[in-house]
């Protein structure tokens, strides 16, 4: 027989995942606000905002983290996330700006 100590670092994971989710959630939100009341906007625009609306703490009603940074990846990949689940589009013949 052989005892194997316990495995801390599982609930240490999940820990990390659940805030990568919420952090998720929360630019998704900010890119859907940002392009609801622009209707269109070229997608560095769009980063550019989001980036601002983060460092200035405007990430909406009720959102409260201590510390929130996020970068240009992770607000690129929430757009391609965003992209494939069909919530934005790009325009035909302008695949630079980016639709709600």
């Amino acid at each position: 027989l052989r005892l194997l100590p316990q495995q801390r670092y599982l609930r240490t994971e999940g820990a990390q995942v659940s805030a990568l989710e919420r952090k998720r959630n929360v630019l998704c939100c900010l890119i859907s606000r940002i392009l609801k009341g622009e209707k269109q906007l070229h997608i560095d625009s769009l980063v550019f905002r989001v980036m601002d609306a983060c460092q200035k703490g405007q990430l909406g009603p009720g959102v409260r983290f201590l510390s929130f940074c996020c970068h240009s990846v992770d607000v690129l990949s929430c757009i391609l996330h965003l992209l494939n689940q069909g919530y934005l589009r790009r325009q035909e013949g302008r695949p630079h700006v980016l639709e709600y």
